[in-house]
């Protein structure tokens, strides 16, 4: 087992969860409540990862945050740093891929609340604002949970992104997908059963609380 592997999974994992959270909740809800008729643009490209081969995604980040690019030059300027080939390139890689993880379950939340609630509240005259934290994201929290339990567990097994925006470097961008990638090919079965095994396990795990918590709240 790359332990090593295991935290900077871990940490990719917790950072795109806490990212998505806090920009998701706002998107989601701006999607659900906007009556824009191009909308169904954003929402199309919000939705594409499930669709666009990681490898895709990973390619055309790469080339966008290249030294020789507007953004990586403008990055590389502020920072000091180029975006690929490190955890800060794998972190934005992640959180374009694991967007519609978490967006569609917060939105999913959103539609779910009764309009006639959020409307009695105006009535009352509780700003917008103050009707999103006191009667909308409280009636909400079961999707929102779910949301952020499928992008983190989403995050712990991705591999296309993060081998083509990160590469394979030890403590840095070397997760355990890569991990168990490199052992398959140096024929060190037995490391990558047990990387296979933990992952699997982590899965089930993560669905097992999604479908538990869901049953409990419909209970």
């Amino acid at each position: 087992m790359d332990w090593t592997a295991l935290a900077v999974t871990l940490k990719l994992a917790a950072w795109t969860t806490v990212i998505l959270l806090v920009l998701g909740l706002p998107l989601a809800y701006w999607l659900v409540t906007m009556r824009w008729r191009g909308k169904f643009l954003i929402e199309a490209v919000v939705a594409l990862p499930l669709v666009l081969p990681p490898t895709v995604l990973g390619y055309y980040l790469l080339m966008a945050t290249g030294p020789n690019s507007y953004l990586g030059e403008g990055v590389e300027s502020l920072t000091g740093e180029r975006l690929p080939f490190t955890f800060l390139g794998i972190l934005v890689g992640s959180v374009l891929f694991n967007l519609p993880f978490a967006v569609r379950p917060f939105a999913a939340a959103f539609l779910s609340v009764d309009r006639k609630l959020i409307e009695a509240s105006w009535c009352l005259g509780e700003s917008r604002l103050g009707t999103f934290f006191r009667i909308v994201m409280p009636l909400s929290w079961p999707g929102i949970f779910t949301g952020m339990i499928l992008t983190f567990a989403h995050t712990v097994g991705e591999f296309g992104v993060v081998l083509m925006v990160g590469g394979n470097i030890p403590g840095v961008t070397r997760t355990l997908s890569i991990a168990l990638y490199d052992d398959v090919q140096a024929m060190q079965y037995e490391a990558a059963g047990e990387t296979a095994l933990l992952l699997v396990a982590f899965s089930f795990a993560a669905l097992c609380i999604i479908h538990f918590f869901q049953r409990r709240v419909v209970l």
